[in-house]
């Protein structure tokens, strides 16, 4: 099955519409750097939440999360219940960054411990972008181009580059966050009409459960299991989720964007309910392949063709053009959030503190230099990127599971512990990051080694990540404790032990009930996921 005429129409108008709205964002007042990064700081909760899970929802959480699926299971659903460390963005992180009005999270390091600690947390920042965002991104991107338009895959990471390059360089925060919004409509039309044709197909949820087998359907494998054991899978994803969710530029940055404290934290709510939608609509989806295929009603090429695959099997006519514009969707809305995340990481922390005496306008035009950069730099990744999995969501979530421990473990200690101090927060960082990378250069290499240093490149994942957010944690206390306690007049407001009570008091005023209700909410939907696929 191919698309036809009617199916290409509606990618077209698709593509013109957000090319649309990214040319009236560049229209809008882009003088300064807090109109070009945070969008003048007047976006509200509504947008926030859409853009934040349209950030989060990229091409690679559709391919490679129902590939993995298809596979494996439903396992790597536990990344995708994290609904409620959004919630932790919005309670407990975000009065801090609302009260410290930073541009950026190695900002706000800076602001709690040191212009080190700020301009180290960028280069791991952006290091991070490069491999585990863009090309990531772009190479799911291209996988979607080559299985449902059919076009060669260095072509369609080369469009998807320019097109997504040149509306994010355009209309800069505002053309991401508005086209994120529409982004996120067709997204979960799109992934819900594909979920809802695989059902219906396999003859409903009865049916579905089991040709699949109840194997497929079991958040907690065993603890021997060499991929995802589940002690592994309980401890380690929550980890990476509290420095992606609650510090990574990447998500936060809409936040940031947010007119208050309210908008921002009702935004970082709505976003959570949003993201119980993932384990149905693209999980599941996942699973339902490797039914159609186990039962030869499908032709499955490789795992991570099972989301497209369905497109082009289940979906009809005009309907197809449609669910492929959701996943072009997903595609682009990710592939801009950290095109501007990274030209804000580099234009604010690095080029604005070399010459402060730089015009917001000079300021502009270097963040839109800086994501031609960073794009390029993801490009050349990709090949290598194959060496270290050969399923799209496990890499991106094993090379995460080595950056994210130490930046975690900074953050939280930093603001719930004011004894906490700059050297402690350096010697964390910088002892993490380097046995991180040495991990992913020994696993790119471990067919060659032995020993202790086989042993160092082949331990799951999960436990590594574990052991590295407890080392993390154990260097920053031991070294804080050893060396002098920080100026607690510097650090006021940026930990909950030097708030004062004004700011306290403004903080339990701009939330209200109905958000407490909401989160709750949350809460239980995710609880009841994990009763429901245990066993």
């Amino acid at each position: 099955m191919s698309f036809l005429a009617i199916d290409w129409v509606i990618v077209v108008l698709y593509f013109l519409t957000i090319f649309g709205i990214a040319w009236w964002s560049m229209k809008q007042k882009q003088r300064s750097t807090s109109d070009y990064f945070l969008a003048g700081r007047h976006i509200g909760w509504f947008v926030i939440g859409a853009s934040i899970f349209a950030s989060n929802i990229g091409a690679e959480h559709i391919v490679g999360l129902a590939g993995t699926a298809a596979k494996t299971g439903v396992v790597m659903g536990h990344y995708e219940l994290h609904a409620w460390l959004v919630l932790v963005l919005g309670w407990v992180f975000v009065p801090f960054y609302m009260r410290s009005r930073v541009f950026t999270m190695p900002e706000f390091l800076e602001l709690r411990f040191s212009p080190k600690a700020r301009t180290f947390l960028s280069l791991i920042t952006l290091l991070s972008y490069v491999v585990t965002k863009v090309c990531v991104n772009v190479y799911a991107g291209a996988v979607v181009f080559q299985t449902l338009l059919g076009i060669d895959f260095w072509t369609g990471a080369l469009f998807i580059l320019i097109f997504t390059g040149i509306y994010t360089i355009l209309g800069g925060m505002r053309a991401v966050v508005y086209t994120e919004t529409l982004q996120t409509i067709v997204l979960i039309i799109g992934s819900v009409t594909v979920t809802i044709a695989g059902l219906i197909k396999l003859g409903g949820w009865q049916n579905f459960h089991a040709l699949a087998g109840s194997g497929h359907f079991n958040l907690f494998l065993p603890a021997n299991h060499p991929e995802f054991p589940w002690p592994g899978m309980i401890l380690a994803p929550p980890i990476v989720g509290l420095w992606y969710w609650c510090t990574d530029q990447y998500i936060v940055q809409r936040a940031l964007a947010a007119k208050n404290e309210t908008q921002a934290r009702r935004g970082s709510i709505f976003a959570a309910v949003l993201k119980l939608l993932p384990f149905y609509i693209f999980i599941l989806p996942g699973v339902m392949a490797f039914a159609l295929a186990k039962t030869g009603q499908i032709d499955l090429a490789s795992a991570d063709q099972a989301f497209p695959t369905l497109v082009m099997t289940l979906i009809p006519t005009g309907l197809r053009g449609l669910v492929a514009g959701g996943l072009l969707a997903a595609l682009m809305s990710s592939l801009a959030a950290v095109f501007n995340s990274s030209s804000t990481l580099f234009t604010i922390d690095f080029y604005k503190k070399l010459k402060p005496g730089t015009s917001e306008k000079k300021l502009v035009l270097v963040g839109r230099i800086a994501t031609a950069v960073v794009a390029v730099s993801g490009v050349i990744w990709i090949p290598l990127m194959k060496s270290i999995s050969s399923e799209l969501y496990h890499y991106l979530q094993s090379v995460q599971s080595y950056i994210a421990p130490p930046i975690a473990a900074v953050f939280l200690l930093g603001i719930f512990i004011k004894r906490i101090n700059s050297r402690g927060a350096m010697a964390a960082l910088v002892s993490g990051f380097v046995i991180g990378m040495a991990r992913l250069t020994a696993e790119l290499f471990k067919n060659s080694l032995s020993g202790f240093m086989h042993w160092f490149a082949s331990v799951n994942y999960l436990y590594f990540c574990v052991m590295l957010f407890a080392f993390s944690i154990a260097v920053l206390v031991v070294v804080s404790l050893l060396t002098e306690r920080p100026s607690y007049e510097k650090i006021q407001g940026l930990t909950y032990g030097t708030t004062v009570a004004a700011d306290k008091a403004a903080s339990r005023a701009s939330w209200k009930w109905v958000d407490v209700v909401f989160s709750l909410v949350v809460v239980a939907a995710v609880a009841f996921t994990l009763i429901y696929f245990t066993g």
